[in-house]
């Protein structure tokens, strides 16, 4: 294998820390907020996956790429993430199917990446002082260009995101002699989330993040569908109101991560960002209806205020964070509503809460009865 020497790299973190590496040949700068998923597969869904768009992402596996890329194994158009941080990344990949390297999939979207990086340590440090700004420089700015640079990058809390990722145009998937409707609001929509409803015999029609209520209810659905997505959930004036709409209504409701806030925010109950969120694939949730523990995927740095939901007459708290305590799923009392934080579509897996979307379909039957 021929020897080639990389430009060195760094990646500089808003409160001044600098962590150094070496660049994997794409030269440039990007900002984000940096935070770590703890998977150990399915880093292309991840870097696709339209909750993390404006995110400097930090794979804790230590090699990444070396089983190529697969055209099937995205989460949506394009990659999402910001710009990735990994310990080893590998020019090399091995897998029958893969449709090409990673390098090049990221060289075709000039996706920056920094590697030999201690994520180790870096990670420690995140955990020890929470998601924050960073920058990833590969082109040999000055430190003192960058602060000044990074200075004006907006902080997460507050900020709207999935007018970024939203379809701009409605759009349909599954089969159009399925027995179900669903309309679905696309705040950052995954693609698996669309495959687990069509396998369940839906139609679904995909509308964008502005869309209004009157909007969605032209496809005269049988259930609505509030999709994940990125930012501050606050911001998001007309998703909330869609959700108020929908429930005052009372329409069978389902929504995944930023539609589980947006229900939230619809009921009173405020969100708040957190310390670090969680990312991975191997997260422990309690289901408190039936006992039994599940592992999952999430993706968030935004929760619901427990306490609030607690107090609340009209909700019920059905899912817990084992880690934290915080609150992984809701339901109302007296609507045909639900929603979960986590990613029940998850992809690679685990599948444990694949049921949700079983469930949603079961509460839309009851209400056509």
């Amino acid at each position: 294998m021929k020897y080639t020497t990389r430009q060195s790299a760094i990646l500089l973190l808003s409160d001044g820390t600098i962590f150094h590496g070496k660049s994997i040949g794409i030269s440039g700068k990007t900002f984000g907020e940096v935070c770590f998923n703890t998977g150990m597969t399915g880093y292309q869904e991840i870097f696709t996956d339209p909750s993390y768009f404006g995110q400097i992402m930090v794979a804790t596996n230590t090699h990444i790429g070396n089983y190529g890329v697969n055209d099937s194994e995205v989460e949506s158009d394009s990659i999402k993430i910001a710009g990735l941080v990994c310990k080893n990344f590998s020019f090399n990949y091995s897998r029958e199917n893969a449709s090409g390297s990673l390098e090049d999939y990221f060289a075709k979207q000039n996706l920056i990446c920094i590697s030999d990086v201690d994520t180790r340590a870096l990670v420690s440090y995140i955990r020890d002082n929470g998601a924050m700004n960073a920058v990833i420089c590969t082109d040999g700015t000055s430190i003192e260009d960058l602060k000044k640079e990074l200075a004006n990058v907006p902080n997460m809390e507050g900020l709207e995101l999935a007018s970024k990722v939203s379809a701009k145009e409605p759009y349909f998937f599954g089969d159009e002699n399925a027995t179900y409707k669903i309309s679905a609001l696309d705040l950052g929509i995954k693609k698996n989330i669309l495959r687990n409803l069509a396998k369940r015999d839906c139609y679904i029609k995909v509308y964008p993040f502005d869309s209004t209520y009157k909007d969605m209810t032209e496809f005269n659905p049988d259930g609505y569908f509030l999709s994940n997505g990125p930012g501050d959930p606050d911001p998001l004036f007309g998703a909330i109101q869609v959700a108020k709409e929908i429930l005052a209504d009372n329409k069978p409701l389902f929504g995944i991560c930023l539609g589980h806030q947006v229900i939230g925010l619809a009921n009173g109950i405020e969100t708040y960002k957190m310390f670090n969120g969680h990312r991975g694939i191997n997260h422990p949730v309690k289901n408190i209806i039936t006992g039994k523990g599940e592992i999952t995927s999430q993706n968030h740095g935004f929760a619901v205020r427990k306490e609030q939901l607690e107090n609340h007459p009209e909700l019920e708290i059905t899912h817990l964070h084992l880690n934290d305590g915080t609150v992984a799923g809701m339901r109302m009392k007296n609507k045909n509503c639900f929603s979960v934080q986590y990613h029940p579509e998850a992809s690679p897996g685990p599948h444990d809460s694949s049921y949700l979307f079983d469930q949603f379909v079961e509460n839309i039957k009851s209400s056509k009865v």
